[in-house]
């Protein structure tokens, strides 16, 4: 009866290591659109497992968990506006190389190799959000801050503001490939914002340069409608004496340009000289 009552006793107690047991496992999804890297808290197969995850349900033993890394394209943005991103400022704030403080809102484009998803995670043991949260934003900012800082502050509001997040966005591919983070695409999410008393004196000077361009071109198309008028004249000028030379050498010709002319009336005006011959005029 002793032992019977014995192998009972062990027998519940198994039952109950079983039960233990299976409330410390679970199951897990991987999402489309997703990689799965599964971490092992225990065991002699404790750590990263270098295989990622597909798409798919999986069974997870006591202290193993799975991360998903996005493999499709992903936005973030890191704006002052609370609408966009987390609910706080978040906007990026470097200096020109004269150190004037300039302000801007950053979006990135991203998305996880799913060959590379556990080397993520082995780096920085955190997911996605974490990610971008920490890592990305301290590289972007640090990126940004290095290609400002070779900058003035008018080529950084104005014509070089693409160029600048161009080569930031460079430094940051560069940084993250190993990792298997891909930057597809980093870009100025609004206008840069700069010192007000600044920003008046660019617009000044803008103002000043658009007057000069104006006045230089009306000097030019002045001098282009003068010397059009001198061509016309010097035009006019040798008709005139092509055709003084020509009745010179023909003074018939007056004659018969009188006759061509001529409506059949009479004038009533006479008048004569020695080159041509008497014309009426005011009659028929």
């Amino acid at each position: 009866m002793m032992m019977i009552k014995r192998r009972t006793v062990a027998m519940g107690g198994v039952i109950v290591l079983l039960v233990a047991a299976g409330s410390l496992s679970s199951c897990s999804r991987v999402t489309p659109g997703n990689v799965g890297v599964r971490v092992n808290q225990y065991g002699s197969s404790a750590g990263v497992d270098s295989t990622p995850l597909g798409v798919g349900t999986y069974f997870l033993g006591p202290g193993t968990s799975i991360y998903e890394y996005p493999i499709s394209t992903q936005t973030y943005t890191w704006t002052k506006s609370t609408a966009e991103g987390r609910a706080i400022n978040e906007e990026f704030s470097f200096q020109d190389k004269s150190g004037l403080i300039v302000a801007g809102d950053v979006s990135v484009a991203y998305h996880v190799d799913p060959t590379k998803a556990p080397i993520l995670f082995q780096k920085y043991r955190m997911d996605m959000e974490g990610v971008i949260a920490g890592p990305l934003r301290n590289q972007i900012r640090s990126a940004v801050v290095n290609a400002a800082s070779l900058m003035s502050i008018e080529e950084i509001y104005g014509p070089r503001k693409g160029e600048l997040v161009a080569a930031a966005q460079r430094k940051v591919q560069d940084y993250f490939a190993p990792s298997g983070l891909v930057i597809e695409q980093m870009f100025w999410a609004g206008p840069i914002r700069i010192p007000e008393n600044i920003l008046t004196q660019i617009n000044a000077k803008i103002h000043n340069e658009q007057e000069a361009q104006a006045a230089v071109a009306n000097e030019q198309t002045v001098e282009a409608n003068a010397k059009s008028t001198m061509i016309k004249a010097q035009a006019d000028a040798d008709s005139m004496r092509v055709k003084a030379e020509a009745i010179a050498k023909n003074p018939a010709l007056v004659s018969y340009e009188w006759v061509q002319k001529w409506d059949g009336h009479m004038p009533s005006t006479v008048y004569c000289s020695s080159s041509m011959p008497c014309v009426q005029t005011g009659g028929k």
